[in-house]
């Protein structure tokens, strides 16, 4: 349900924000490492350091207004 509103932030803030997905059963590293527990799972970084997280679906403003909040 996500994927398809994340594809389009992530085209419509091109340059802005650097978007990637990851496929927690290819990656349980990754999934371990940020103690994913749920899909979906948001993780928001600033600098390399993760400033956010959610779990559930969020719609569109929502998660725009996240990144922007990273500023």
């Amino acid at each position: 349900m996500l994927n398809p509103v994340v594809g389009e932030i992530a085209r419509e803030n091109a340059g802005k924000f650097a978007i990637a997905k990851v496929n927690v059963d290819e990656s349980p590293g990754v999934s371990e490492k940020f103690g994913v527990r749920s899909i979906p799972t948001l993780l928001f970084f600033k600098a390399g350091e993760k400033r956010d997280q959610t779990v559930g679906v969020l719609g569109k403003a929502e998660i725009v207004r996240r990144l922007q909040a990273l500023g």
